[in-house]
């Protein structure tokens, strides 16, 4: 192979690589838009694992006795609110 031809295999391959990494994609218009019932079923997930998480750490000793009643007390009171909105909206 000559150098003539070795710097034109490197020219092709630096352009392929170049049309590769920074081609288009279409795939973010095919996205559907979230509706507020997605939004709430993703905020209710969110709440749960704060939960898990709280009871977690409380077992783990690193919330003492009120502030954990008062976090715990506060997430349930969200995420009734949350379930009753969910509902009203599936119309269950």
């Amino acid at each position: 192979m000559t150098e003539t031809m070795g710097l034109i295999a490197g020219m092709f391959l630096l352009f392929a690589l170049v049309l590769y990494v920074f081609w288009p994609e279409n795939g973010f218009a095919s996205q559907r838009e979230k509706t507020r019932l997605d939004f709430l079923l993703e905020r209710k997930e969110q709440l749960y694992e704060n939960l898990r998480d709280l009871n977690f750490e409380y077992r783990a000793g690193k919330y003492p006795e009120e502030d954990f009643v008062a976090q715990r007390a506060q997430l349930e009171h969200e995420t009734a609110q949350l379930l009753a909105e969910i509902e009203q909206m599936q119309g269950v």
